[in-house]
C-alpha cells in the first residue's frame, strides 16, 4: 500500500512559477510510473503529466507542454512538477498518483493510489 502527500501549492500571479512535490511511502516507489492530474471547480479531473519508473520518459497534456516539467528522485521517493508561465486556467487542485505499471498513461484508471491534492490558484 502506498501513501502520497502533495505539497507546494499556493497562490501565484499569472506568469509566475510553482514547484509541486509528492512524497511517497509504503511501496517500491521506483518500480512504477507516476502521474499528476488536476481538477478545476466544476470540471472533471484531467491528466497533466506522467513519468516512467526510471524518469527516462515523460508524457504531457498539450496545454502544459513547454511550461510544466515532471521529474522524480527515486532516492528520495519524491515526484515533482515544476510549473512556469502559469495562467488562471491552471487553477485547480493538483493530485499525484502512482501507476500500476512502469510506463505512464493519461488514463486515471491506470493509477492505483492518489494523494489528497494541493491547491494551485493563479490570479490574473
Amino acid at each position: 500500500q502506498v501513501q502520497l502527500v502533495e505539497s507546494g501549492g499556493g497562490l501565484v500571479q499569472a506568469g509566475g512559477s510553482l514547484r509541486l512535490s509528492c512524497a511517497a511511502s509504503g511501496r517500491a516507489f521506483s518500480m512504477f510510473a507516476m502521474g499528476w492530474f488536476r481538477q478545476a471547480p466544476g470540471k472533471e479531473r484531467e491528466f497533466v503529466a506522467a513519468i516512467t519508473w526510471s524518469g527516462g520518459s515523460t508524457l504531457y497534456v498539450e496545454s502544459v507542454k513547454d511550461r510544466f516539467t515532471v521529474s522524480r528522485d527515486n532516492a528520495k521517493n519524491t515526484l515533482y512538477l515544476q510549473m512556469k508561465s502559469l495562467t488562471p486556467e491552471d487553477t485547480a487542485v493538483y493530485y499525484c498518483a502512482t501507476g500500476n505499471s512502469r510506463y505512464p498513461s493519461m488514463l486515471s484508471s491506470e493509477y492505483e493510489a492518489w494523494g489528497q491534492g494541493t491547491q494551485v490558484t493563479v490570479s490574473s
